[in-house]
């Protein structure tokens, strides 16, 4: 917020692929943006909102603005929470979690092997069906 200046007001609007709900930039903790904004007398005003926000003169635009930036914390939260009980409900229950993998390591050591002999990578490719470009990621060193 280098350009604020005193009697400036940020104004936000929402990108049309927001959710209507959420508050623009909410993941930066909007509200100490907010207090930050506050203490350089620079008003925060919201376009997108149904609740006509402006925190520059009014002391329920500020409120009215924090209170939407509370729930979309709060949301982004219990989001990640429970992301975060998925994962260890997953794990628990044996099943890997995140990316699959791409290629099993028992053609990895076929790689490996056919490296040891002197197969060239493409000659490695051809045999195992793994890419060049993951082959040199795999068989480094």
């Amino acid at each position: 917020m280098a350009l604020g200046r005193l009697g400036f007001v940020v104004v936000l609007v929402a990108d049309a692929d927001q959710e209507d709900d959420a508050v623009p930039g909410s993941h930066v903790r909007p509200h100490g943006e907010v207090n930050d904004l506050n203490e350089k007398q620079i008003g925060v005003r919201s376009l997108a909102d149904p609740l006509p926000i402006n925190t520059t003169n009014e002391g329920m635009g500020r409120i009215a603005f924090l209170l939407l930036a509370l729930f979309a914390e709060m949301e982004w939260t219990f989001t990640a929470e429970r992301a975060a009980h998925a994962r260890a409900v997953a794990e628990a229950a044996g099943r890997r979690i995140g990316r699959p993998v791409a290629h099993p390591a028992d053609k990895i050591e076929y790689a490996r092997l056919l490296q040891d002999q002197g197969a060239s990578y493409g000659e490695i490719s051809v045999k195992t069906g793994i890419p060049k470009t993951s082959l040199h990621r795999y068989l480094k060193g």
